[in-house]
């Protein structure tokens, strides 16, 4: 498949998922093969000099690296008040108060393959049908992921 066309494919999933959700900020990382952390895939809304801060992520670190070493979803209700014990201080910089992430297993397996995440310019707790919509999202990408 080409290159390009997939990661088109991708930003137009997350875009979807983000205009779902009224979200401004979006990432989809994946496991690499080569050990237990997250690479980017793909992301909208947030600012280049995090780029390479977010472009591989350790399980257990940040918002998605805790949501995928937990095996549950991760959030925070206003991040640039509150990082709780999960989110760096340059997470600030996203300008994203409520934010989400939640882990995408494999369809088979059940090993986590990735990570969704979603966030917002407002602060706000998600209700606990806003998570499981969100991980029916990452169900649906886990097929394409893999």
């Amino acid at each position: 498949m080409d290159m390009q066309f997939e990661q088109d494919s991708w930003n137009n999933q997350l875009a979807f998922i983000l205009e779902e959700f009224d979200c401004q900020t979006g990432t989809l990382h994946r496991c690499p093969p080569d050990g237990p952390e997250l690479e980017l895939v793909t992301q909208i809304g947030l600012p280049d000099q995090l780029l390479a801060v977010i472009s591989r992520i350790p399980f257990g670190k940040g918002i998605a690296g805790v949501a995928a070493a937990s095996r549950k979803p991760v959030e925070l209700c206003n991040l640039q008040q509150d990082l709780g014990e999960v989110a760096k201080p340059g997470a600030r910089e996203t300008e994203v108060s409520g934010s989400l992430a939640v882990p995408i297993f494999h369809p088979q397996g059940g090993e986590v393959i990735g990570t969704l995440g979603i966030g917002m310019q407002a602060p706000h707790d998600f209700s606990a049908e806003e998570k499981e919509r969100l991980a029916d999202h990452a169900a649906t990408i886990a097929a394409r992921l893999i």
